[in-house]
């Protein structure tokens, strides 16, 4: 889900830029210190779950896991995610350096959406939880590939058909993120709840 340099339009790149460097500002700024090794903990399941493509025609899939780490990490969430989509493409060439920010946008933004949805809608018993991460993990993999076709769009009339393919392909990876995340959940649950209640909001962030 990676786009690469080259694709989209210089207005849509140094936008993307621009709003990520926003977005994630206050991402740092609700990081807690004491969060730092959760995070890279995180991260590093972010970076590793990234790295396994499979072809898709002219594209590829991997699993986002945006639900899982916005479940997680709350507002922190984008820097994990920028974190990791930086590392991916300084040592692996995945994606390209002028679209890292339409990069983090595609993928952050539903991390946020499904960090609030779940810190709002998980209740206390062990089934919600489970079915709000399950639906936070399926529906942020939706909206990173609406996001996706929405930026190949950018790039023109060529892009049409590499849009059709990217979303008929990431069909079954909704529903495998669906059920990741609802597995992890399930996990954390008996092993170690409290990762599950990080706060979206935090104003007293160090």
């Amino acid at each position: 889900m990676h786009i690469s340099d080259g694709v989209l339009p210089t207005a849509v790149s140094v936008g993307g830029y621009a709003v990520s460097a926003l977005i994630l500002s206050w991402s740092v700024r609700q990081t807690r210190s004491d969060d730092l090794p959760k995070i890279a903990v995180v991260s590093a399941a972010f970076f590793v779950a990234s790295l396994i493509h499979i072809p898709f025609g002219p594209t590829s899939v991997h699993l986002l896991i945006p639900g899982l780490v916005g479940a997680l990490l709350g507002p922190s969430a984008f820097l994990a995610i920028g974190l990791g989509l930086v590392l991916q493409c300084l040592l692996f060439q995945f994606g390209g350096l002028t679209a890292i920010g339409a990069n983090l946008l595609m993928m952050g933004l539903p991390a946020l959406l499904a960090g609030w949805v779940f810190h709002h809608f998980k209740g206390q018993g062990k089934k919600q939880r489970i079915l709000v991460g399950a639906l936070c993990g399926g529906g942020a993999t939706v909206l990173s590939a609406l996001l996706l076709a929405v930026l190949l769009i950018s790039g023109g009339e060529d892009f049409w058909g590499v849009v059709k393919l990217a979303l008929a392909a990431h069909v079954p990876v909704v529903l495998i993120e669906a059920g990741v995340t609802a597995m992890i959940v399930s996990f954390l649950i008996k092993v170690k709840p409290e990762m599950l209640d990080t706060p979206f909001m935090d104003k007293k962030s160090t």
